[in-house]
C-alpha cells in the first residue's frame, strides 16, 4: 500500500523546506520583491501602464493561437516576440532612465553627511525666501530650482555653471531684469547655487491654465522630469509659487514658502517629524483662507 499524507505531518515538510533555504535564497527573494514593487510604482505613476496593457494583450493573443493552433498568427507573433526586448526598451526608455537615475541618486552619501547639509540648507532656504519675497514685491520674475535625489547635469549644462552660496543678493542679481542671465533658471545642489540661465523642459499638461507663462510651465515641466522642488516669481503678478511632482501651488507667502521648503529639502529625524505641521499634501489642496486656492 502507498503511503498516505497526514495534515500532521504538514508541519514537518513545512520545516524540511525552511531547513533547505539559504541566506542567498532569501536575498534572491528580497531583491526580486523590491524590482517588482519599483515597476509596479513605475506603471502605477507614468504612461507605462497603458503599454503594459497592450503587451498584456498582445501575450493573450500569442497564448491562444498557439492552443487553437491558429499557425499563421502565430508565426507572426513569436516573430515579433524576437524583437520584443528591443521595442519594450524603445517604449519605455523615459521610465528606464528615470530608474537608472534614481539608483545613481546621492540617497547614502547624504544620510552620512546629514547634519553639515541640514545646516547649509537652513541658511539657503533663509536666503531663498528673503530674495522671493523682494523679488515678489518687485514683481521681478524668477525660477530657481532645489535639486533632490534625480542629478540635473543636463540642465546645468545648458546654462551657465558656477559654484557660490546662496544669497538673497545674489539671487536678485542673477534675475535682474537687465541681467544675461534673467531668463535662465537657478539650479541648488547641496545649498550651492549650481548654475544660472538653465533651460528647463516645458510641461506637455494641455489641462495647466492658460494664464501661466513659459516661465511656470517650465517650472511644472522639471517637477514632471524629476523630484526637484522649484520655486517661481511671477513676473507679472509677482505672486510666488512652487512646483512638485507636476503640481503647481500658486500664491505663497513667504512663512507658507520657508515651511514647505524646511519639510521638502531638510531631512527630519524622527522625534522632529512629529512636530511638523506642514506636509505638501496640506499645501496641494485647496484652501479657504489665505494661500490661494487656484493651484493648477
Amino acid at each position: 500500500m502507498g503511503a498516505t499524507f497526514a495534515f500532521t505531518d504538514l508541519p514537518a515538510v513545512v520545516m524540511r523546506y525552511v531547513l533547505t533555504v539559504q541566506l542567498t535564497d532569501v536575498l534572491d527573494i528580497a531583491i526580486m520583491a523590491f524590482v517588482l514593487y519599483k515597476v509596479l510604482t513605475l506603471v502605477q505613476s507614468t504612461k507605462a501602464a497603458s503599454l503594459l496593457k497592450g503587451l498584456f494583450v498582445f501575450l493573450a493573443a500569442l497564448m491562444l493561437s498557439y492552443l487553437f493552433h491558429l499557425n499563421g498568427i502565430y508565426y507572426l507573433l513569436s516573430k515579433m516576440v524576437e524583437w520584443g526586448v528591443l521595442a519594450l526598451i524603445i517604449l519605455f526608455q523615459p521610465e528606464i532612465r528615470r530608474i537608472l537615475e534614481q539608483m545613481g541618486s546621492r540617497r547614502f552619501i547624504a544620510f552620512f553627511t546629514h547634519s553639515e547639509a541640514g545646516n547649509t540648507m537652513e541658511q539657503t532656504i533663509g536666503q531663498t525666501v528673503l530674495a522671493c519675497t523682494e523679488m515678489s514685491q518687485s514683481r521681478t520674475g524668477a525660477l530657481i530650482v532645489f535639486e533632490r535625489e534625480i542629478l540635473l547635469d543636463d540642465m546645468v549644462r545648458s546654462g551657465t555653471v558656477l559654484d557660490a552660496a546662496v544669497s538673497s543678493e545674489l539671487l536678485k542679481n542673477i534675475f535682474f531684469v537687465k541681467a544675461p542671465m534673467h531668463d535662465g533658471a537657478v539650479i541648488v545642489r547641496h545649498g550651492r547655487i549650481l548654475g544660472a540661465g538653465c533651460m528647463l523642459p516645458l510641461s506637455k499638461n494641455v489641462n495647466l491654465s492658460r494664464d501661466l507663462g513659459m516661465r511656470h510651465r517650465a517650472g511644472i515641466g522639471m517637477s514632471e522630469n524629476s523630484d526637484a522642488v522649484v520655486v517661481i516669481v511671477s513676473e507679472e503678478t509677482g505672486s510666488i509659487s512652487v512646483a512638485i511632482g507636476g503640481m503647481l501651488k500658486r500664491h505663497l507667502k513667504p512663512e507658507t514658502l520657508e515651511n514647505l521648503l524646511r519639510n521638502e529639502l531638510i531631512p527630519q529625524e524622527d522625534s522632529e517629524s512629529d512636530k511638523q505641521k506642514f506636509s505638501l499634501a496640506g499645501f496641494l489642496q485647496p484652501k479657504k483662507n489665505g494661500g490661494g486656492d487656484d493651484a493648477e
